[in-house]
């Protein structure tokens, strides 16, 4: 028995033999009717959906016409998405420690927010965010909780701490530690050395990229003066220099440079580095501020790229003077994991540009803090007493962790505070009876500790350590955490900064806030808001409903996530 495909194969190559021995013109379309009436002749093989008889079993319904009124083309299938490559660290949450084994936590202070920017983009986008898009610490810093100030410049910052119960455990406490930095008035900064390092590769092609990008400078522009210096170095497949150090006051001249910017070609972000630190070097200005500005994706792809080895070429030259700080813009190739550690390796700030609000916020409302160290290698370290403390544990600051010989070491790197800034730290404590302990008891504990009177007021001290630009040598602070501080009722700040944890916990898959849910996150934030001038708490509370939706939709949509 013939197969029958063979007819078909057959027809076809009648069809097109005459077709190709046939001029063009109306005898061309008497060849095309010959083929057609060649191909008639194996109608038997052709499949027809009326006649095809059904197999015995199955209904008299089939799905294939291989007739010649199917011979039009097949709409092309659409393209896949892109692939989603944006890169997140992966930081395990802070264990809970015994104050009697491990009674000393020592950590860099961090004033980067692009963390909690970042998070905000995808819950607008419906995209429910990966856990290690979530950095504890940059939620909480990214808000304003009125930490008291210093009276003078003689001191760069002022400590301040705050003890009441926790709102998903009573028989836990809450410990936040502030610090809020000196602020300068505008007209009275120093004079900057600024460079706009600025990513022009293809990558950046695209609304929320280069032409973001070109609009948040284009804010911080009227803020400059003549005093000030701006360069502006960009770098795609190569580096180049778009404008040499030029006078603040230029606005014109500044603008049209930026404006002129487009996006093309691969990212060779370590020759932009490199360039960027050459023209900071040519343009210093000595007791002045000395800073680049990257603005960029991350998504460094010739070149240079390891980032261990970016960061070390960073990390030499922030010894020169010159800080870098990082701007992180766009989606769906985000390299956040990148432009985090190179703005800590530079004594810089991470922040996320997603909106020009936010581009306001950052290089206007808070340019002091942005472009203006005040101090470095900030530390902090508190000792728990344990005949008070049983338990305690540090809420984020995860990648800021120091180990308790680096606190007194002044080779040992930590973050910056900037003109005004402000740090937050919460810690969650266990007091000795309090029956708030997660961790079993041991067998052979400490007989030294478990003889020790619990009747001292003092729970903690704590420890904190500086330097002032230009300086080697650290300066201490000290201060005791006193029992008898231990508020009934946490102030409007305290709860604030309950809710931005927990919702950061709860994002994170909600391990550390008991049976605390998204419905009381929201209602403490309501109920705390307090003066809201730029109404950044009363869109947290917006993000908590639209975080809270999307973890409860099962199936919600979340972009793979490339994890270093």
């Amino acid at each position: 028995m013939r197969h029958p495909i063979l007819p078909l194969l057959a027809a076809a190559c009648v069809t097109l033999l005459v077709a190709c021995q046939t001029p063009t013109g109306e005898p061309r379309a008497q060849a095309a009717a010959a083929a057609e009436a060649a191909a008639d002749a194996y109608a038997p093989w052709t499949i027809h959906a009326e006649s095809a008889p059904p197999p015995a079993q199955a209904p008299s319904v089939v799905a294939a016409h291989l007739t010649r009124s199917s011979h039009a083309p097949l709409a092309a299938a659409p393209p896949p998405p892109p692939a989603n490559t944006e890169r997140y660290e992966r930081p395990d949450d802070n264990p809970v420690q015994r104050a009697s084994e491990a009674p000393v936590s020592t950590f860099s202070i961090d004033v980067d927010t692009g963390s909690y920017a970042n998070v905000r983009r995808m819950l607008r986008q419906g995209v429910r965010p990966p856990a290690d898009a979530v950095r504890v610490e940059e939620f909480l810093n990214y808000f304003d909780y009125a930490h008291p100030a210093p009276n003078d410049r003689s001191t760069p910052f002022r400590v301040s701490t705050e003890l009441a119960p926790s709102p998903w455990n009573a028989n836990r406490q809450l410990l936040m530690v502030g610090i809020k930095g000196y602020d300068v008035p505008k007209a009275t900064m120093p004079a900057s050395n600024l460079v706009l390092l600025i990513d022009t590769s293809g990558s950046m092609d695209s609304e929320d990229k280069l032409p973001l990008l070109k609009r948040a400078f284009a804010r911080l522009v009227p803020q400059l003066r003549a005093q000030d210096r701006v360069s502006i170095v960009v770098y795609a497949g190569s580096a180049g220099l778009v404008l040499p150090p030029t006078p603040g006051d230029r606005h014109a001249e500044i603008l049209a440079a930026l404006d002129r910017l487009q996006a093309g070609g691969s990212t060779n972000g370590g020759d932009g580095i490199r360039l960027a630190y050459s023209v900071a070097r040519q343009a210093f200005i000595e007791g002045g501020s000395n800073r680049i500005l990257l603005a960029t994706d991350g998504d460094f792809n010739v070149g240079t790229v390891e980032r261990g080895t970016l960061e070390t070429l960073v990390a030499d030259q922030r010894r020169t003077g010159i800080a870098l700080s990082t701007l992180g813009f766009g989606q769906g190739n985000y390299n956040d994991a990148m432009a985090e550690r190179l703005a800590d390796a530079g004594d810089g700030v991470h922040a996320y540009i997603d909106t020009d609000l936010e581009a306001r916020k950052v290089l206007v409302e808070q340019m002091q803090a942005t472009l203006l160290t005040i101090a470095n290698d900030v530390k902090i370290q508190l000792e728990f007493d344990p005949a008070q403390v049983a338990e305690y544990r540090l809420i984020g600051y995860e990648n800021r962790m120091l180990r308790e010989e680096d606190f007194a070491n002044d080779s040992v790197d930590a973050g910056d505070i900037g003109a005004g800034h402000q740090v937050t730290a919460l810690y969650e404590i266990a007091l000795v009876g309090s029956g708030g302990e997660r961790l079993p008891a041991r067998r052979y504990g400490s007989a030294d500790t478990q003889a020790r009177t619990t009747a001292g007021n003092e729970i903690a001290h704590l420890r904190l350590r500086y330097k002032r630009p230009g300086e080697a040598r650290s300066q201490l602070i000290e201060t005791p955490i006193l029992r008898s501080a231990l508020q009934r009722e946490p102030s409007q700040s305290l709860r604030f900064a309950t809710a931005v944890a927990a919702y950061a916990d709860l994002l994170r898959g909600g391990r550390n806030v008991g049976n605390w849910n998204w419905d009381e996150v929201a209602a403490t934030a309501r109920a705390s808001t307090g003066d809201d001038r730029w109404g950044l708490r009363q869109e947290f509370v917006q993000l908590v409903g639209d975080a809270q939706r999307l973890t409860a939709a099962a199936g919600a949509p979340g972009p793979a996530i490339a994890v270093d």
